[in-house]
């Protein structure tokens, strides 16, 4: 008889992959370089055209993130990336908008957890 899944090994790669579609979804509309993302990056002081490197970096870690032999470094890379957001949210006192980053970086605990899954 097969042993049944828990419920712990059916969540985790729900949300190593809800965070690979959430940074793969962020990185794209970043890299399309929507008004509203270019009025945000001016209003925050970044140099022209920082939205397309942070997209990157969010592309890159949903790709990471995808590969079980990348998890671990898509995962570093995600907290690395998100901290970075959710400091300059904070920093600009939009500390309402820096939740969702925190969650994020909440979320990526467990996927850390079971990496190598």
């Amino acid at each position: 008889m097969p042993a049944e899944n828990s419920d712990a090994d059916i969540a985790t790669p729900r949300c190593r992959w809800s965070l690979a579609l959430i940074f793969g979804f962020a990185g794209l509309v970043q890299l399309a370089g929507p008004g509203f993302v270019r009025r945000a990056y001016r209003r925050w002081d970044y140099p022209p055209k920082f939205y397309r490197r942070a997209g990157l970096a969010e592309v890159l870690v949903a790709a990471l993130l995808a590969d079980p032999l990348t998890r671990i470094w898509g995962i570093a890379i995600g907290a690395i990336v998100t901290w970075a957001a959710v400091i300059t949210l904070l920093n600009n006192r939009q500390y309402v908008w820096s939740i969702p980053g925190i969650v994020m970086l909440v979320a990526l605990a467990p996927a850390s957890l079971a990496a190598g899954m």
